[in-house]
């Protein structure tokens, strides 16, 4: 059985401007699963770097507002919000809100750095 706190995982800075806790992977299941899940802020005013993903990702805004560009749509996101990123889609978040956006992110198959491509 796994249970975390996510109060008990260390935060990183993300490439792509964003305080990242890495809540599970795959390597942590002995490959049960394929999937990542990552918990992350983005400052109020802030963003996260354009980038693109060779995979799927799926966000669930757990806290905040901001707007969600993909490709050259952007559109206004806000709590209890899930967005579905296609591969190969050029993406950011932007928090316009006052508070910390906080997210949940689903990526499928699981977050590997060399799937990343900074813009």
């Amino acid at each position: 059985m796994i249970i975390k706190k996510i109060e008990d995982i260390k935060a990183f800075e993300g490439n792509e401007g964003t305080k990242i806790k890495q809540i599970i992977s795959p390597g942590e299941t002995n490959n049960a699963i394929r999937y990542s899940i990552a918990h992350c802020t983005i400052n109020s005013g802030k963003s996260s770097k354009p980038h693109t993903m060779k995979t799927s990702e799926m966000y669930y805004i757990l806290q905040g507002e901001g707007i969600m560009h993909i490709d050259s749509e952007k559109r206004q996101v806000n709590q209890n919000d899930l967005i579905f990123v296609p591969p190969m889609s050029k993406q950011y978040l932007e928090n316009n809100g006052k508070m910390d956006l906080v997210v949940l992110c689903v990526v499928d198959p699981a977050w590997r750095q060399e799937d990343e491509i900074l813009e």
